[in-house]
């Protein structure tokens, strides 16, 4: 059976990789993981290094790409409550990481990350990693203010004023917004950043 007319791999942390725009179905192009042709490929960062052109969702979703790549598509030290660690002569010796690893591992080596201006940061909500809904500013949160967990601490976490946000948070804009909803009980959370 080609890819092209596999169904997608259900993504738990990004629910809908298409409609993100993560994913591109415009043309045909070779896997640089499976080495099959794939009308659906991966347009995001993938981290390693390696130079490769395109991924399927395939091997995003089975964790053949990261391990063949020896790569990830969120970096684990912008993941919300990941903290890196460093000795006493200030080296880094890694990450501290409260979750679960297998969790860690399906988020960064098998979820299709997002495109920021500066370096993504994925949240967290109820004890796991939330969705990610897709790019937004104010109009698009604007009648959702209610469905927040809390929104004017998601503001301090990124460095502005809630009040400031209907001003400066613009799809497309100088200060992008990156939507998540949490996965038990619902609750939107907000990530920005700047260009």
């Amino acid at each position: 059976m080609a890819q092209a007319t596999r169904p997608l791999p259900v993504f738990k942390y990004h629910p809908h990789p298409l409609d993100t725009g993560v994913f591109s179905d415009d043309k045909t192009v070779t896997c640089a993981c499976c080495q099959q042709p794939t009308g659906i490929y991966y347009t995001n960062p993938f981290y390693t290094t390696e130079e490769i052109d395109y991924l399927c969702p395939w091997c995003i979703a089975d964790g053949a790409a990261a391990q063949k790549f020896g790569g990830s598509f969120q970096d684990e030290s912008s993941v919300d409550g990941v903290e890196a660690e460093y000795d006493n002569d200030g080296e880094f010796t890694g990450f501290k990481n409260p979750w679960p690893e297998d969790r860690l591992v399906e988020l960064t080596e098998r979820t299709p990350g997002y495109c920021g201006w500066q370096q993504e940061y994925w949240l967290a909500h109820c004890n796991d990693f939330c969705a990610f809904v897709g790019y937004v500013g104010w109009k698009e949160i604007a009648d959702k203010l209610d469905q927040f967990a809390d929104l004017k601490a998601d503001c301090n976490a990124f460095g502005m004023d809630y009040e400031k946000l209907p001003e400066y948070l613009l799809d497309g804009g100088d200060c992008q917004g990156y939507l998540f909803r949490c996965l038990h009980c619902g609750k939107l959370r907000l990530w920005a950043d700047f260009s």
